[in-house]
C-alpha cells in the first residue's frame, strides 16, 4: 500500500515551535548587536535564512524521506568532498576553517554534515535491523559516521565531531545495543575524557586538539580569577549577565552586559545570557519550553514511525537540538567549558539554522507518512 502523504499529517505543533524559536531568536539578535554598524547586518541575514528554512521544511516534507535515504550514496559524497575541500583550505592558511565565503555569505558544511550523518545512519540501522546486535554492527555505523567525522576532526572541529559521536551513540541504543557493549565504550570515553583533561591541566599538548581548545578545559577546571579577557572572562561576564536578569529581567534592549558589550559572542555563543538578562528567569525558562517542545514533537513522530528509518531520522534530528542546546545552555552556565555549539534556532547562524529547518523538514516528512492511506 502507498504512504500517506495527506497534509493534514503535518504536525503543526513542531512548525508553530519551530516558528516561534526562530522569531524569538531573530528579535533577541537584533537587541544583542545593537549599536554596533559592523553587526547590524546580520539580522536580515538571520531573517532571510529562516524565510528560505521555512520553505525548506515544506518543500522536504512534502517529498518521501526514503527518496532522501535511496541517495545516501550521493548525500555522503558530496558532503565528504565539501569536507575536505574545506580542510584543504584551512591547510592552505595555516589554521582551522570553518565555512566557505559565497559572495556576502558563508557556508558551514559542517552543519549539513550533521543532517547526512543522520540519514547515513538511519539507513544503515534500517538495512541491519536483522543482524545481531554485536560489535561488528556497532563499528559498521562507526564507520558510516566517521566518513563524514574525519574532515571535520581534521579542521579541527571538535565540538561538532563529539555531536556526530553522541548521535551515533544514542541512535545505537535505540537500535538495541547491548548492555556489556554500552558499557564497555562508557568506562574507554570515561577514560579518554579523564586523560584529555589530566594532559590538559598539566600542560602537555595532545596531538588532535589545538592549543586553544585544550586551554579552554584548563580554564574550566582551574580558573583563573583574575582573568581579564579570554574564554574564562567570556564565561564570568555571561554569569553577570544571567544574575542580574532576576526573575523578570532588565527589559528587552536594556541588558547592561549585553548593551553596554561586556559580554561578548552575545548573538552566538551567549546569546541564552542575553535572554536570561533581558527577560529573567522567566523568559529564560519559556526557551526552554519551546526547545523541549520542538524535542518532543519529534521524538512523537519517531514513536509513531512507520519504518526504522523514519523512526531514526526523528529521534536522530531530537537527539541533534537536545545535546546543542544543553551544551550550549550549560556552557553559559559554567556547567560544561566553552564550545562553539550554538542555542538551535535561537542563535546567529544560517547555515546552523538552515540545517536544523531541513532536519525538521524531514521530520515532518515521516510524520505525515506514518500512516497508510484510507479509501
Amino acid at each position: 500500500m502507498l504512504p500517506n502523504i495527506s497534509w493534514r499529517y503535518f504536525d503543526f505543533w513542531l512548525l508553530g515551535a519551530v516558528v516561534l524559536a526562530t522569531a524569538f531568536g531573530t528579535t533577541m539578535i537584533r537587541s544583542a548587536v545593537a549599536g554596533n554598524e559592523v553587526l547590524l547586518p546580520l539580522i536580515n541575514r538571520q531573517i532571510y535564512f529562516a524565510l528560505v528554512g521555512l520553505a525548506l521544511i515544506f518543500i522536504v516534507a512534502a517529498i518521501d524521506y526514503r527518496y532522501w535515504i535511496a541517495l545516501y550514496r550521493p548525500l555522503a559524497l558530496v558532503m565528504s568532498l565539501l569536507l575536505f575541500a574545506l580542510f584543504l583550505s584551512a591547510q592552505a592558511v595555516f589554521g582551522a576553517a570553518r565555512w566557505f565565503s559565497v559572495g556576502v555569505l558563508f557556508l558551514q558544511p559542517t552543519e549539513f554534515a550533521k543532517i547526512v550523518a543522520i540519514l547515513l545512519v538511519a539507513r544503515y540501522f534500517e538495512k541491519t535491523q536483522k543482524q545481531p546486535r554485536d560489535l561488528r554492527w556497532i563499528i559498521g555505523a562507526f564507520l558510516w559516521i566517521m566518513s563524514l567525522a574525519i574532515w571535520i576532526l581534521l579542521q579541527p572541529n571538535l565540538s561538532n565531531v563529539v555531536v556526530l559521536m553522541v548521535l551515533l551513540a544514542v541512535l545505537l541504543w535505540f537500535n538495541g545495543i547491548q548492555l556489556k557493549h554500552l558499557l564497555l565504550f562508557a568506562v574507554v570515553g570515561f577514560i579518554g575524557i579523564t586523560t584529555i583533561v589530566t594532559l590538559s591541566v598539566f600542560g602537555i599538548r595532545i596531538p588532535f586538539l589545538q592549543e586553544y581548545q585544550q586551554q579552554r578545559i584548563t580554564n574550566f577546571v582551574l580558573p583563573d580569577p583574575n582573568a581579564t579577557f579570554g574564554e574564562r572572562y567570556n564565561v564570568e561576564q555571561a554569569l553577570i549577565a544571567i544574575g542580574s536578569g532576576g526573575l523578570f529581567g532588565q527589559g528587552y534592549g536594556h541588558g547592561t552586559q549585553t548593551q553596554l558589550r561586556f559580554l561578548k559572542v552575545r548573538h552566538t555563543d551567549f546569546i541564552f545570557s542575553a535572554i536570561s538578562e533581558e527577560f529573567g528567569l522567566v523568559g529564560s525558562l519559556l526557551v526552554i519550553v519551546i526547545i523541549v517542545l520542538v524535542i518532543w514533537r519529534c521524538l512523537r513522530t519517531a514513536q509513531k514511525a512507520r519504518d526504522v528509518a523514519g523512526m531514526n531520522i526523528a529521534y536522530g534530528v531530537a537527539t541533534l537540538i537536545f545535546f546543542q542546546g544543553m551544551v550550549n545552555i550549560s556552557m553559559n552556565l559554567n556547567i560544561v567549558p566553552v564550545s562553539g555549539l550554538p542555542l538551535p534556532f535561537i542563535s546567529y547562524g544560517g547555515s546552523g539554522l538552515t540545517a536544523l529547518m531541513l532536519g525538521i523538514g524531514l521530520v515532518e516528512s515521516v510524520a505525515m507518512r506514518h500512516k497508510q492511506l484510507e479509501f
